[in-house]
């Protein structure tokens, strides 16, 4: 069992210079409480998103830390030159001395597509090319490709990664068309998805392992993301808890509201995820705020309810300062990973 932690980097309603620190001090406190990955959202025009070049946040992190493995959630990869993004993430692995992985996805908003240039109609297209030049460039000594929207002839590629034969790769998953992928390329994956469909989705993926005749040693990390504030006292955790989930929810929404779209309306499972408010959060299973003994039967219900191997908590969010995300992280350490040794 791994633990990680997931961070769009919201705004905070901090100068930048201060939140970009703030999140620093963090990612030093995840790397001393022994946490087993970061991963960072990409978001484009939005207060959801405080990191449009995840590569430039990420560089700065690899310096701040020493152990903790570092990468986006995800690469939106309709909106890169898959050539540049070869050697931009080359460069981010021997900056981090082998710790990158490289999450990969279409992106969750055609708003921040559009905005990027990229048509509704072209995502998908343009997703399955750059990812095959992705995966084409971070194996081999040269790049050819020709496709619709990428052409590449012979372009040289002068720097490997360190990770051989490239950094491991994370995914999204969010329904079963994509296993066959994932499974095929060993990718790691994180699932927003409540129970029962995370365990219908993690059983999923474990079968078409064995289907693939993977040995069960090898099997990567499937995850689950959770909304998760640990304080000395559940009464303490949850009203940090609903300050900040009421900012975040609010930049979640933001864009769509700016543009005349009801994101409830369109689409209504939305609240069955993401409700309006921290405590309707708390009753679907998708977040905690509570004591270490709390969060740790949290934890533990949720492992077992969705078959995972892999908890990645959204520890910063919203209004949540660095001291309260630190001493989060260090109860989180002390008295929940600690459990699971």
């Amino acid at each position: 069992m791994q633990f990680g932690v997931f961070d769009h980097l919201d705004f905070s309603g901090e100068p930048f210079a201060e939140q970009f620190e703030s999140r620093l001090k963090m990612a030093e406190a995840y790397d001393r409480c022994g946490l087993y990955g970061y991963h960072l959202a990409e978001h484009h025009g939005t207060t959801l998103g405080a990191a449009p070049s995840p590569n430039v946040f990420l560089s700065a992190l690899a310096q701040r830390t020493k152990r903790i493995r570092l990468g986006p959630l995800v690469y939106v990869l309709p909106l890169y030159n898959p050539l540049r993004l070869i050697e931009e993430i080359a460069m981010l692995d021997h900056l981090s001395n082998g710790r990158l992985m490289i999450g990969v996805g279409k992106g969750a908003s055609p708003i921040e597509a559009r905005f990027c240039g990229v048509p509704d109609e072209e995502i998908g297209p343009r997703f399955e090319e750059a990812r095959e030049c992705l995966m084409r460039g971070l194996t081999r000594d040269r790049l050819d490709f020709q496709g619709r929207f990428y052409r590449f002839d012979d372009v040289p590629l002068r720097m490997r990664p360190l990770q051989q034969p490239r950094p491991p790769l994370w995914y999204g998953l969010n329904r079963h068309e994509t296993l066959g992928w994932a499974v095929a390329n060993d990718v790691n994956v994180v699932m927003l998805a409540l129970d029962p469909q995370a365990r219908v989705l993690a059983d999923a993926y474990r079968a078409e392992w064995k289907r693939a005749g993977k040995p069960e040693g090898a099997l990567p990390l499937i995850g689950v993301s959770r909304h998760v504030v640990v304080a000395d006292t559940d009464a303490e955790a949850s009203a940090l808890a609903r300050s900040a989930y009421a900012r975040w929810i609010a930049s979640f929404e933001r864009l769509w509201t700016e543009s005349g779209i009801n994101i409830r309306q369109l689409i209504p499972g939305l609240s069955k995820t993401y409700p309006e408010s921290w405590d309707d959060l708390v009753a679907i299973g998708n977040g905690v705020a509570g004591s270490p003994e709390t969060v740790l039967r949290f934890a533990r219900k949720t492992i077992d309810a969705t078959g995972c191997n892999y908890l990645a908590s959204w520890l910063a969010f919203g209004n949540l300062s660095a001291p309260q995300v630190i001493r989060s992280a260090e109860l989180f350490s002390k008295h929940v990973m600690s459990a699971f040794v």
